[in-house]
């Protein structure tokens, strides 16, 4: 059991990562082909949630070493790199969590051009997307475990990563405005946001809001093609299915729609408006992506206990 929330920690902590790095990038890309904002403008807004991606890469990594036993063992498995995915993973992960600190470094220190930066988050991006890949081949390959062994397990990675990325870059977007209006008070100055840093934060927002509903919908249609799938395996197919069932998944369910599909469509019409006062917004947005959070969490422990194995 404890292996199992070593590997739900790692594994959620670390496509969360990969995904709210990869919609930053598409942020900053958008935000400057849309013209008006200089880079720096641009990244003060969103560095604040490029450094709390470190931060939870960095738990995911930590959570991983209870389930290898201890860091050394780490070493031994990146000798297989040519036939391994397990080896393959940790070189991903490594390379991520390092080139993503040297982007956090160049962006904080601002070294280099913001073309050289853009280019070493661009390569950041790409090696976090092998990572779930291999993450997510890890599990298909395994023949003996019908739950694992399908074209759904890459799917749900890629929606799990795509879904808390966005929600998260969300709720800190909002996190980051409501911690510079709390400075303000304190420092008695009256608490106003940028007119354009807060056109730029709801245009993101409507972008998560619809990136979410529509990534709900591919989740409900993939849930219930893989447990069809289970039902007509064999025996141990079977069994494996059994553990989506019942009301902790019912919950799981209710989670993620209340947080991507409901509250998604709040954040959309909230986003809609330009409002003064952001605090509404900052609800909305950090409610939804704590429902989906718990909700996936859930999830991906179900997918751990679902290792139901052919023959021993």
């Amino acid at each position: 059991m404890f292996t199992d929330l070593s590997m739900t920690v790692f594994s959620i902590f670390a496509q969360m990562s990969v995904g709210a790095f990869v919609v930053l990038g598409v942020v900053q890309v958008l935000a400057r082909s849309r013209g008006g904002r200089s880079s720096e403008e641009i990244d003060r807004l969103t560095d604040p949630a490029t450094y709390a991606v470190g931060v939870t890469l960095v738990l995911g990594l930590a959570a991983s070493i209870f389930h290898l036993g201890t860091p050394m063992n780490a070493i031994n498995v990146l000798r297989h790199l040519d036939a391994s995915w397990l080896s393959r993973e940790i070189a991903f992960g490594l390379g991520f969590a390092g080139l993503g600190f040297v982007f956090a470094a160049t962006q904080y220190l601002k070294w280099g051009s913001p073309l050289l930066r853009q280019a070493l988050a661009g390569l950041t991006a790409l090696v976090g997307v092998g990572l779930v890949a291999s993450m997510a081949m890890i599990y298909t390959t395994l023949e003996a475990v019908p739950a694992w062994n399908s074209w759904v397990t890459p799917v749900q990675f890629a929606i799990t990563t795509l879904l808390l990325g966005s929600l998260a870059v969300g709720a800190a977007f909002m996190g980051t405005v409501m911690w510079r209006r709390r400075q303000m008070e304190q420092q008695g100055e009256l608490p106003t946001t940028d007119a354009r840093d807060l056109e730029t934060i709801t245009t993101s927002l409507k972008g998560i809001a619809v990136a979410s509903i529509l990534l709900l919908g591919a989740a409900f249609v993939v849930i219930p093609l893989h447990l069809n799938e289970l039902s007509q395996g064999g025996a141990t197919a079977v069994a494996s299915a059994e553990v989506f069932s019942g009301a902790v998944f019912s919950l799981r369910l209710a989670l993620v729609f209340l947080g991507a599909g409901l509250l998604g469509v709040l954040v959309y019409r909230f986003a809609a408006r330009t409002h003064a006062d952001p605090r509404p917004l900052a609800v909305v947005a950090t409610v939804a992506f704590g429902l989906v959070f718990v909700g996936e969490f859930i999830g991906r422990w179900q997918f751990y206990e679902s290792m139901t194995r052919i023959g021993m």
